[in-house]
């Protein structure tokens, strides 16, 4: 916390601090949790599914590179391996303008909730 949240919390009447309360800003864990809820959950549930069976493909086809013995099948399965991984870290990484969005969103209600009970 800042000194401005202090202060903003200090200047608050009784409801208003309930609103706050209510509203406050989730963790990184308790946000990206809240990706797999909601109209879009499907779609965040869908890309992890994905992720971890190209995550699996790509630990199968670096283990097969290792144990391979000839140079060409150790590079075939290595580039295989490499691919598969990368593809399910970018399928990853895609969630996170999502929680950017969502973040946003979250302080946008805040307000709105804010400016409301102000107006009563």
């Amino acid at each position: 916390m800042t000194k401005i949240d202090d202060m903003i919390r200090e200047a608050l009447k009784g409801a208003d601090r309930d609103v706050l309360g209510q509203t406050e800003e989730l963790g990184y864990f308790a946000l990206g949790l809240s990706q797999f809820r909601g109209k879009l959950g499907w779609v965040t549930w869908v890309i992890i599914v994905s992720q971890i069976i190209l995550f699996g493909v790509g630990v199968w086809c670096l283990i097969e590179m290792f144990q391979a013995v000839e140079t060409l099948s150790a590079i075939q399965w290595g580039i295989g391996g490499a691919v598969a991984l990368l593809a399910s870290l970018q399928l990853k990484l895609s969630l996170m303008p999502q929680m950017q969005a969502d973040r946003i969103i979250r302080e946008l209600r805040r307000i709105e909730l804010l400016l409301v009970s102000n107006r009563s």
